[in-house]
């Protein structure tokens, strides 16, 4: 309990840190005006949700051939 308390609290306390760390203005211009933020970060999720998936598969791999101990199904 007492972990998950103090990673609420230093997690609160960060974004409050990071909330007041720039004028909104530059923050707004720096996000640019159209979708061009969107489309970023959907396009970095994507790519890394990919990268997951192929880490994954080889992760696979490498139990089924024994290079890698693990349990299946855990």
């Amino acid at each position: 309990d007492q972990v998950d308390d103090y990673g609420r609290m230093t997690g609160a306390l960060l974004a409050r840190a990071h909330a007041h760390s720039a004028d909104p203005r530059l923050l707004a211009g720096y996000c640019g005006k159209n979708c061009e933020l969107d489309e970023a970060i959907a396009g970095f999720a994507v790519a890394y949700a990919d990268r997951t998936e192929a880490d994954h598969n080889e992760l696979v791999r490498a139990v089924r051939a024994g290079r890698i101990g693990a349990e299946p199904g855990v």
